[in-house]
């Protein structure tokens, strides 16, 4: 097969399938008759292709995707003028502190922010597909403990955890997640920030995940 009959296979299935593909899932596509390295060098190729245009190639967490470029957002939006959903100033801190330090527990977000995390945020952010249970802490009641999921890193348009923004300071947390969520278009809403965050222990910076006790099922 001619890279040019390729490139076209491959265009053509990121552009008509709704979600991302991943690249063992490009590879099915041809049957074997292209492995995972040509068919890599293949999507470098597709995004400079795309590199003048309003639509951009870009690898996520659960794979690659076509997607529109940020400066396209304001023109796109004028298609669908609804004001989207508004995010309070406490659930983006929540998600905030879960994205930088998890997995982390209710009581370790409460710690950092000084108040009691409401129930609906944790529920709300699950609902959406944010944040998820990986396990239980050893300690006293077994308490949840929290992490971020892969929808999350796609609605941001990330592909990994890593790359996440440096904190200069604690109080940049929530607007670190506001830029990448204007970035990456597909995380819908405006946050409702009217003030910093109240200052987290030191430890707030991202912090390699640790390994969550499993949960047993119930029997």
């Amino acid at each position: 097969m001619n890279t040019v009959d390729a490139k076209r296979i491959l265009e053509t299935a990121l552009i008509c399938v709704q979600q991302p593909l991943a690249q063992a899932d490009l590879v099915t596509l041809f049957d074997g008759q292209l492995g995972p390295d040509t068919i890599k060098t293949l999507l470098a190729e597709l995004q400079q292709d795309w590199a003048q245009r309003g639509v951009e190639l870009v690898k996520v967490a659960a794979g690659w995707r076509f997607q529109s470029r940020p400066e396209m957002r304001s023109h796109l939006d004028r298609l669908n003028p609804e004001k989207p959903p508004r995010y309070s100033r406490a659930t983006l801190e929540t998600l905030a502190i879960i994205a930088y330090r998890q997995p982390v527990t209710r009581g370790d977000i409460e710690d950092v922010r000084g108040v009691t995390v409401n129930s609906l945020i944790i529920k709300q952010l699950e609902d959406r597909g944010w944040v998820e249970v990986i396990g239980h802490r050893e300690t006293v009641g077994r308490p949840a403990l929290f992490a971020t999921t892969r929808q999350f890193l796609d609605d941001l348009g990330i592909e990994s955890l890593d790359q996440l923004p440096a904190l200069g300071s604690p109080g940049q947390v929530a607007d670190a997640l506001q830029e990448l969520a204007d970035a990456g278009g597909a995380m819908q809403g405006s946050f409702d920030i009217e003030e910093p965050m109240a200052p987290p222990p030191p430890e707030l910076a991202p912090t390699e995940a640790k390994t969550a006790e499993p949960t047993e099922s119930p029997t």
